[in-house]
């Protein structure tokens, strides 16, 4: 109900009729195509710089995925290290570092106290607004922008270019041209359609001949053919602490510490996330992937083979596991859904598999489930202003890019740092053509 208040007080807001008094007198215009945080940010880089903005959002309100990702509170950045920040970008962390120069998670949380919101970094790092919402943020966002003349214009779904170059938009009024002087994309991934992050975008870029990566989900879940047991006594239960490891596809071995959640499908959470991309890419050339999960990190081998060896009398394994290795209900139920009836009857192999329980992983989730895209418009079709080089004047950024992150604000921070970039440099290009 919080969210459909937002929703509706936005979408009210943005049906006023500006104040065209203090809209810029320049000819030109630029048009920004999608209402979440990389198109704002365009939006009021653009502005910055003394020009003239439309906003375009097929839905009825802006920042409807940015609200819903606030609801358990907003998690703005992080504050680790920026060596360590920009290694979270993986492959393309060098690109994204080159977003980050000009704004990082320290400039990020100075914007936010630009706008009264202050911030704070809890135990993990992660950077929240003090009262963790995400609403009064983007409330006086929008109010900022609507007083530096940013128009919005929402139900407008864009189709592509018309013969003319002009934008092509689907209204409640039927279809609409509009020109513009440069644009900026904007328009997300494809993960949750229903906020507007569908992926439309791909047809009309596809048909102008732009490279792009396909769209994969990223930020999500695994499957798991579990029991029925398993999955519905034990679904939404927490593993922690557990180290996983894994072979990576260079045949490196990696371990990262961390919890996650068994689910009816199979397991996601923060440290699915972190390792997701390698699990996907594994899956996609493999047919699977295989973790390594060390349910007792505080243990060795040897020193729990010797627990374990100990006469249980009548204590069941699952007693016995609880008691002498300290694992919960959840992670008896995982070792007793993976480790065969002779293994669990040998101290020695059952130490063994406590370390080292093997985890065969078939699938990721549905895009449509997933928190975050993978994939989108490649990074060589830019240029270092994130312009198309195959159209000038129109500029791309966000989630709609070819990279990915995981959750931790890591994602939100470079989205917003793109959007900068793109409306900077639209309105230098702007400027020059003029």
């Amino acid at each position: 109900m919080i969210f459909a208040r937002m929703v509706e007080t936005e979408e009210a807001a943005e049906r006023r009729p500006c104040d065209h008094a203090r809209m810029k007198t320049d000819s030109g215009r630029l048009a920004i195509i999608g209402g979440g945080p990389a198109g704002l940010m365009a939006a009021e880089a653009a502005c910055a710089a003394g020009v003239a903005v439309d906003l375009y959002d097929a839905m009825g309100s802006v920042g409807r995925k940015f609200l819903l990702a606030g609801k358990g509170g907003l998690n703005l950045t992080h504050a680790e290290p920026s060596e360590r920040f920009v290694e979270r970008y993986g492959e393309r962390r060098t690109d994204i570092a080159r977003w980050l120069e000009t704004f990082d998670a320290d400039a990020l949380r100075e914007w936010a106290r630009g706008l009264g919101v202050e911030t704070f970094a809890g135990s993990s790092g992660r950077v929240f607004p003090i009262d963790l919402k995400a609403a009064p943020l983007l409330r006086r966002w929008l109010h900022r922008l609507r007083e530096s003349g940013v128009t919005f214009h929402m139900h407008h779904r864009w189709l592509g270019w018309q013969a003319n170059n002009a934008l092509h938009f689907a209204t409640p009024g039927g279809e609409r041209a509009v020109p513009a002087s440069a644009v900026v994309l904007a328009c997300g991934g494809a993960s949750w359609p229903k906020l507007g992050s569908d992926g439309a975008w791909l047809v009309p870029l596809q048909k102008s001949g732009i490279d792009i990566a396909p769209l994969r989900p990223a930020n999500c879940g695994f499957e798991h053919a579990w029991s029925e047991h398993l999955s519905s006594r034990f679904g939404g239960a927490p593993i922690k602490p557990v180290v996983a490891s894994w072979i990576d596809r260079k045949d490196m071995a990696h371990a990262r510490q961390g919890e996650f959640v068994l689910t009816e499908y199979g397991i996601e959470g923060s440290l699915v996330y972190a390792i997701g991309a390698e699990l996907r890419e594994q899956i996609a050339e493999r047919g699977e992937a295989t973790l390594k999960l060390d349910l007792v990190p505080g243990y060795s081998v040897s020193t729990l083979a010797e627990r374990l060896a100990a006469a249980r009398g009548k204590h069941s394994i699952g007693d016995w596991l609880r008691r002498r290795a300290g694992l919960d209900s959840a992670k008896c139920a995982l070792v007793f859904e993976l480790t065969d009836k002779k293994a669990l009857a040998d101290p020695l192999a059952l130490a063994a598999q406590l370390k080292a329980l093997p985890l065969r992983l078939q699938s990721p989730r549905p895009m449509a489930e997933a928190i975050s895209t993978a994939g989108g418009v490649r990074l060589e079709a830019l240029d270092d202003a994130l312009m198309l080089r195959a159209r000038p004047g129109v500029f791309c950024a966000g989630e709609m890019l070819d990279w990915e992150a995981p959750t931790g604000g890591y994602l939100l921070t470079a989205c917003l740092a793109s959007g900068r970039m793109a409306g900077a440099g639209a309105a230098r290009w702007m400027a020059n053509a003029q």
